[in-house]
């Protein structure tokens, strides 16, 4: 199998190209260049915003499947769409759970009778897409992070040529985790410091950093199309998750309900859940949060 992956760079992007090379396949990785790429990689350079350079860098290439773990925006799908026609049969976009974050109020349209999330509540065949807002602007495109998703998979969806799946991650938590969310639980409760929470916290769905890279690689070796949530099984709000936390490092959590600018990374007031089920069908299990968050936790000790 050749994949190309763009993007990559850390965290389980960077999992994923060594899982997908320790599989046997032949892996392109296509990005800036900011970061040496593994070793048995090929590494091509080039920006994935500047159309010519990246016809440029894939003159000649073709691959099996395509992963894309940076496509933030619909002008960015739309170049994706134009570049590998006719250069892949397969495209996987790493996309998020944030595309239902406008839905997740409580009582909210998207969750009927509080039911998490499934695919069907963002609809990328039908989303609205509006290339004429600035999303060349990183300050822009960061404030409107779900939005760019929810607009990047309709394009996809609409105007490749070629087959497009959309994997809508959890929250993704692991030892190299770069965002210090994480961080942020184990420091706390472990030193005993008080952790910020909402007076009703929601629901969110979790995933361990090797399990997404599992099942972005497997993804990209299946042949269904559309989004599919990507989840471990059994969402937390921030009191669950704090609990969690606390009965692995032996540390009972005090928490306490403050303003929204000193509440905690995963303390929520929308639902963040999702529904598993069709990936399920489709013939991946998931693990448990609870079987894999020690681990994750003593990764973080261990860095």
């Amino acid at each position: 199998m050749d994949v190309c992956v763009i993007g990559g760079s850390r965290y389980f992007g960077r999992r994923l190209i060594k899982d997908l090379r320790d599989s046997g396949a032949a892996v392109t990785v296509v990005n800036r260049g900011s970061v040496p790429v593994p070793h048995g990689v090929i590494h091509l350079r080039a920006d994935r915003d500047d159309e010519a350079a990246l016809r440029t860098a894939l003159a000649g290439r073709s691959f099996d499947a395509v992963v894309d773990q940076v496509c933030y925006s619909p002008l960015q799908a739309a170049v994706a769409a134009r570049v590998f026609s006719g250069r892949t049969r397969r495209y996987v976009m790493t996309s998020t759970v944030e595309v239902y974050a406008e839905l997740g109020w409580p009582g909210g349209p998207g969750r009927p009778g509080g039911a998490p999330f499934p695919e069907a509540a963002v609809d990328p065949s039908a989303w609205p897409v509006d290339r004429g807002l600035p999303w060349a602007d990183q300050r822009f495109l960061a404030g409107h992070y779900g939005e760019g998703k929810r607009q990047a998979e309709a394009v996809l969806t609409r105007e490749a040529p070629f087959d497009v799946a959309a994997v809508r991650t959890a929250h993704v938590l692991g030892g190299a985790d770069f965002t210090g969310r994480l961080a942020h639980y184990a420091e706390r409760i472990g030193r005993g410091l008080p952790v910020v929470v909402h007076a009703a916290p929601q629901p969110a769905s979790f995933i361990h950093e090797p399990e997404i890279a599992r099942f972005l690689a497997w993804t990209a070796a299946a042949d269904f199309t559309g989004p599919v949530n990507a989840a471990s099984h059994g969402a937390l709000d921030v009191r669950e998750l704090c609990a969690e936390i606390g009965r692995a490092t032996g540390t009972r959590p005090r928490l306490v309900e403050g303003p929204d600018e000193l509440l905690s990374p995963f303390s929520f007031d929308r639902c963040y859940a999702m529904d598993t089920g069709r990936a399920s069908g489709l013939g991946f299990r998931f693990s448990s949060v609870t079987d894999w968050l020690p681990q994750a936790l003593k990764e973080h000790e261990e860095r």
